[in-house]
């Protein structure tokens, strides 16, 4: 579908009766192309040790507070297995950004053991950050099936703006890993934050228009969540109220279903940290995906990207989506459409 630029402008500006007519409409188009299924990705945080020092995060290096860890490769694996054993058709590998290279090696041959293990029957979902063209080559051929890495914003100084002045902070990079990503044959995913300090609605329009002019094939957006601990949280009294960001995300995974029949959205996490059902409405704004959090009890209130973290437990899931009809697809690698028809 065609929607030019002043349109989602007005689109994302909808409330009440005229919002919930959006995500009626986006999510008819899921169910009409993708079907009332919803996927699962079993998602492992498996260290939240980090080189970056991005302004919004919670694992930013500079953040003392933070106590740090590394999941053992036993453990990766054995929560692997797990959610293969459970019928999760995919997992999510999630981490903070580390380039060290002995680390890059020995996640690729764990990544390796994975796909031998299950007989190649479980799809690997990476996102571990910018790394070089090679590490994405190296990790796609151990076994990496899809590589989601957020551009955040698309708007250089925005990007600035919430990211320190460096080499390690570059917005061209940025778009150049992505690049990188399709080159080498991954399922690529990207997406940003809604409600952003310094971000207007003509921003978050022509973040939805990259992803579509990018071509992307699964997508991960969400609210910006203040983090006490973070240099952005002294701009909290400057950014849209929790609801005000809870619907403008909610309108950009109608907006961006509308844009994009066929990709795979997550309805993320962060969603229900500004709304209990917060993850059931990203459903029905059009959202397919969820990720039932199987990172180990004694990791997870480390793994704090922003505060009020949810952690999702493979049993509400099902109970929850169920409620208005969708079907839980257990043991489907619940690929791309869109990653498949461009193929």
């Amino acid at each position: 579908m065609s929607i030019s630029k002043q349109e989602i402008i007005e689109l994302l500006n909808t409330e009440n009766s005229q919002a919930q007519e959006l995500r009626k409409k986006a999510y008819k188009i899921k169910s009409d192309t993708i079907g009332k299924n919803v996927y699962l990705r079993a998602l492992i945080e498996f260290t939240n040790a980090c080189e970056k020092d991005c302004y919004y995060c919670g694992l930013r290096k500079s953040n003392a507070d933070v106590k740090r860890y590394l999941l053992s490769e036993d453990e990766i694996f054995d929560l692997a297995m797990f959610a293969h054993e459970n019928k999760f058709g995919s997992i999510a590998l999630q981490s903070g950004e580390v380039l060290d290279k002995n680390y890059v090696k020995n996640f690729g041959k764990l990544l390796a053991k994975i796909k031998q293990k299950t007989n190649n029957n479980l799809r690997i979902v990476l996102s571990c950050g910018e790394q070089s063209k090679e590490v994405y080559k190296y990790w796609k051929e151990c076994g990496g099936d899809r590589y989601l890495l957020r551009i955040e914003t698309t708007n250089p100084k925005i990007y600035e703006k919430i990211h320190p002045n460096d080499d390690k902070h570059n917005f061209q990079a940025r778009l150049d890993c992505l690049q990188h990503l399709r080159d080498v044959g991954f399922q690529v995913g990207s997406g940003m934050m809604v409600g952003l300090p310094y971000q207007n609605l003509e921003d978050i329009a022509d973040d939805l228009l990259f992803l579509k002019e990018f071509d992307i094939d699964m997508c991960g957006l969400g609210p910006f969540i203040e983090h006490s601990k973070t240099p952005l949280y002294e701009k909290r009294n400057e950014i849209p109220s929790r609801d005000k960001r809870l619907q403008l995300a909610l309108n950009s995974v109608a907006i961006l279903r509308m844009l994009m029949p066929d990709i795979n959205i997550a309805s993320a996490t962060s969603l229900d940290a500004l709304a209990k059902n917060g993850r059931e409405q990203g459903i029905l704004a059009g959202a397919n995906v969820i990720m039932p959090n199987i990172t180990p009890e004694r990791c997870r209130e480390s793994y704090n990207l922003y505060e009020r973290n949810i952690a999702i437990t493979k049993k509400n899931v099902a109970k929850e989506l169920e409620k208005f009809g969708e079907q839980v697809c257990w043991g489907k690698f619940g690929d791309s459409q869109h990653y498949r028809n461009r193929k």
